[in-house]
């Protein structure tokens, strides 16, 4: 499990907008509205691959579930269509037969987490799989040269009998034009991480302190681009993968608040798997990406800054090693966590923030 600190470093990218302090926060540019409302030109048509067939796997004596590349992305001009072509093959044609969470971010500190999340997504079971992924608005992180992450929870590799794990290639495709929306920054607001959910000793807002952001000037609106996924099974309501709850983002005043699960997985799985694909999830399928939760938070902005806090419906695991008693295991599991029918139920959250003009 990935670790539940959130903490960001300073980084900020913006397309003429904005400079980064100390403290992680976007700061107005200098030299008045002028600068901010400079027309940029318009991009030249570029591909750009991240990750080419790159292996990720784990043995007991070198693990590759995380991997690092120095990406080069076009620093100048403004694109109306970036497409991230994604794809999962089978090393040998043997790959991991189990589901696990995948995701591709910005490395801000190659030598340690958090990462900048662009985009989260499932492994199938045992399968290959490809989607085309709509990262336009992420224009302004995706620029210059950047240390990109890929990352897959697989525990398999080269001379498993249960597979060798994957080969991962990420591709970006950059179309020139103006996008009916410009965006001129992406800030940071929860980097991926994870929050355990249903201990009292650990609510989630001591976990996931809210973020308070600097905004640019020269922005009219604003996005939040929120990816949630739960994990942990054999708990109090078999939580949190296989329970569906309500979670909230507090943008200012401002409460938005949604039912994080997915029912079509039937539907949306990569063809030709197995084992457990159609069962309903918190926000996730097997062998599908997972959707961005998108909120217009305009209407919430009333200075020159925000506050963002996250929280998750109120729920208690009365399956863990430590309470008082300990009831309502599903699954058959005992109390304690055993990494495989029962597992520590978290949420994994990773949010940005997206100024346009």
């Amino acid at each position: 499990m990935r670790s539940a600190s959130l903490s960001l470093g300073c980084f900020v990218l913006c397309l003429g907008c904005a400079s980064c302090s100390s403290g992680g926060q976007a700061q107005a540019p200098q030299g008045g509205d002028d600068a901010a409302v400079d027309a940029p030109p318009i991009g030249v048509d570029t591909s750009v691959t991240a990750f080419d067939a790159t292996p990720l796997y784990f043995t007991s004596t070198d693990n590759q579930r995380k991997v690092d590349a120095q990406v080069a992305f076009p620093s100048e001009g403004t694109f109306d269509r970036i497409t991230l072509h994604l794809s999962l093959s089978c090393p040998s044609n043997k790959c991991d037969p189990w589901d696990r969470f995948g995701s591709l971010g910005i490395a801000t500190d190659p030598a340690k987490d958090p990462t900048l999340e662009i985009y989260r997504f499932v492994t199938p079971y045992a399968v290959g799989a490809s989607w085309d992924l709509d990262v336009t608005d992420l224009r302004p992180l995706l620029s210059g040269t950047l240390t990109l992450r890929a990352y897959v929870d697989t525990w398999v590799g080269p001379g498993s009998s249960y597979g060798n794990g994957w080969l991962l290639t990420a591709k970006f495709e950059f179309h020139g034009g103006t996008p009916a929306k410009l965006p001129i920054a992406v800030l940071p607001v929860f980097a991926l991480g994870d929050v355990v959910y249903g201990d009292p000793a650990r609510p989630i807002p001591t976990q996931l302190p809210a973020s308070k952001l600097t905004l640019p000037a020269g922005a009219t609106s604003f996005a939040l681009r929120s990816f949630v996924t739960g994990h942990g099974q054999g708990n109090a309501a078999n939580c949190a993968e296989f329970c569906g709850k309500t979670h909230t983002f507090t943008a200012g005043a401002t409460a938005h608040a949604q039912k994080v699960w997915r029912t079509d997985c039937a539907k949306t799985a990569a063809p030709g798997q197995q084992g457990t694909y159609q069962y309903s999830r918190a926000g996730w399928c097997p062998g599908a990406d997972v959707r961005p939760w998108l909120e217009d938070v305009t209407a919430d902005v009333t200075g020159a800054g925000l506050s963002i806090a996250y929280d998750a419906e109120a729920y208690e695991n009365t399956c863990r090693p430590d309470a008082a008693t300990c009831t309502a295991c599903t699954l058959g599991a005992a109390c304690p966590y055993d990494g495989g029918t029962h597992t520590e139920p978290h949420y994994s959250v990773s949010s940005l923030l997206i100024a346009y003009r």
